[in-house]
């Protein structure tokens, strides 16, 4: 059953920006990555389908409910993080999260000093001299304090340290074991790799890839690296690797992909029920080291935002192996 429906959504705010066409849908128990670097569209898809905006065409549905028209009955019943935390001044964390709790018309006292301990935060400090991190933990515990079936998280853990990312990770695992529903909006590859069970990649307003989290992490095709002893162990190889693969086609799937003379490095790609066939290649060499180069969402996604992107605001390069 699909929780959340997202069908064709177009927002166009003109010069390129806005949302195209957008098509995907959540299951119930399911924890959906949305994955883009900021600007791509992800915050403006979530506003619509909490109903906050109305679609210039296409629709968006959460419990089957049309989201524009329904919005009050939709955030009542979702815990919702929004990607900009925007605070009311003159409260304290403790009266902030009891106005959410009278609005909801729900409070779980055991729910609430869980989180509380779980991200270590005071709530009684004033919401305008607490700093990033914790509006990101008040915002956070807001959501889920009510223990609400499904959740709406947009980019959850900006601005918490990596001891409070990790935190969030293993209690998003946590939820997802008690069959919750979540939209995990987000550019940090850890945490969507580490909970999702499907991921959309969003790019200038546009999906261009949906997938199966499964599909990354058992990846058919392998790369390598191979460093040989010597220079001329590294020329044989280049010159008897064309010959094999010409002999036995299948065995090499992409071939050579890079070599490095001043290393001696060659770097090969194979499909993974051929890498033993591989092995027996190289017996025939000298070899210094043979090591696999792990398959990652950032590879993946990096095939759709190349070197040099806008990426997350700053200038970001994909991280050298």
């Amino acid at each position: 059953m699909d929780i959340i429906e997202v069908n064709d959504l177009t927002q166009d705010y003109g010069h390129g920006r806005g949302v195209f066409n957008v098509s995907f849908a959540v299951k119930e128990g399911e924890v959906f990555g949305f994955l883009g670097p900021n600007g791509a569209g992800k915050s403006t898809t979530i506003r619509h389908i909490m109903g906050f905006s109305r679609p210039q065409s296409g629709e968006t549905k959460v419990f089957g409910l049309e989201s524009f028209h329904n919005y009050y009955k939709i955030l009542a019943n979702v815990g919702y993080l929004p990607g900009e935390i925007a605070l009311p001044e003159g409260l304290t964390g403790v009266e902030f999260i009891n106005m959410m709790a009278d609005l909801r018309h729900c409070k779980n006292t055991e729910k609430l000093d869980y989180l509380l301990d779980l991200f270590k935060l005071n709530p009684k400090i004033e919401t305008k001299l607490i700093s990033l991190g914790d509006k990101r933990k008040l915002a956070i515990i807001a959501a889920f304090m009510n223990d609400p079936d499904v959740l709406i998280l947009d980019e959850p853990t900006s601005g918490l340290d990596p001891v409070m990312q990790q935190n969030f990770i293993d209690y998003i695992k946590e939820e997802k074991k008690r069959g919750k529903t979540i939209l995990l909006s987000s550019h940090m590859f850890n945490e969507v790799e580490a909970t999702c069970d499907r991921i959309a990649i969003i790019k200038d307003g546009r999906i261009v890839s949906t997938f199966e989290t499964n599909v990354i992490k058992h990846n058919e095709n392998k790369s390598f690296e191979i460093y040989f002893e010597n220079k001329s162990e590294f020329d044989r190889f280049l010159k008897a690797l064309p010959k094999a693969k010409l002999e036995m086609e299948h065995i090499v799937h992409y071939g050579i992909k890079s070599k490095n003379e001043k290393e001696l490095k060659v770097e090969i790609a194979c499909r993974d029920e051929n890498i033993n066939k591989i092995v027996e290649i190289l017996s025939d060499f000298k070899v210094k080291e043979f090591k696999e180069i792990k398959f990652t969402l950032e590879d993946y996604f990096m095939q759709f935002y190349h070197e040099d992107k806008d990426f997350g605001g700053v200038k970001w390069k994909k991280k050298k192996k």
